[in-house]
């Protein structure tokens, strides 16, 4: 199978996913609208050039941060922050399923790892 398609694929079983689990667990509608494409405000760091834009919207855009962030709302007893992570997650899977990958700091926007599989 083509290894775009699979992580299209992935893209949408974790995005849809982490939205099933936010909703099934009768989160505010609202958080989640407000939440879903706040981490496209660091695309903002484009305005400084690439090599900022590319460091900006890859730290937001893995996984690593909705993960750190979702244990240690789990540990914590903080569920706004399992649920801030579940729509953090649930945009990274959007992304990935629209074909939006990371960014290299040497190429343009829309050149992303996704074109490279």
């Amino acid at each position: 199978m083509n290894p775009r398609l699979l992580v299209r694929l992935e893209g949408a079983l974790v995005g849809g996913g982490a939205a099933a689990l936010y909703a099934l667990q009768g989160r505010s509608t609202l958080l989640f609208l407000a939440l879903i494409i706040a981490p496209d405000l660091s695309m903002a760091g484009y305005l400084h050039g690439k090599r900022v834009g590319a460091a900006a919207y890859n730290a937001v855009h893995t996984y690593i941060g909705p993960g750190l962030l979702a244990a240690v709302g789990v540990v914590a007893g903080v569920d706004l922050a399992v649920g801030v992570a579940l729509v953090w997650t649930a945009h990274i899977g959007a992304d990935r399923l629209f074909g939006f990958g990371l960014k290299y700091a040497d190429r343009e926007f829309g050149d992303t790892h996704l074109q490279r599989l």
